[in-house]
């Protein structure tokens, strides 16, 4: 699943970069209209899904190898509810823009 999401990652990736620097210049009310358009709020969306998924797979694996006993746990518990954190934060601001008036 890592690399698939790795997969997943690399066009999302360059689209976003390449969208950050094409309104590089731009104000806030512009890269706000951006965002509002369906095709970047669902890209958005998929960018912030597959990144905190590949980042929690990746923390994943540190974790098995050099934490042991109840810190492995621990660990994978913080990562999770961590990543799913940011990704919710994430997924619901680019919402918020994308449907407020």
């Amino acid at each position: 699943m890592e690399r698939v999401s790795a997969v997943a990652l690399m066009p999302l990736t360059l689209w976003f970069v390449a969208s950050i620097i094409a309104h590089s210049g731009s104000d806030h009310a512009a890269f706000v209209a951006w965002l509002r358009t369906p095709l970047a709020t669902t890209l958005m969306v998929l960018l912030l899904i597959a990144l905190f998924y590949h980042t929690a797979l990746g923390l994943q694996v540190v974790i098995e190898d050099y934490l042991h006993s109840w810190t492995k746990v621990a660990g994978l518990l913080a990562v999770r509810l961590g990543c799913f954190a940011l990704a919710a934060t994430g997924i619901i601001a680019t919402l918020r823009i994308a449907f407020s008036g």
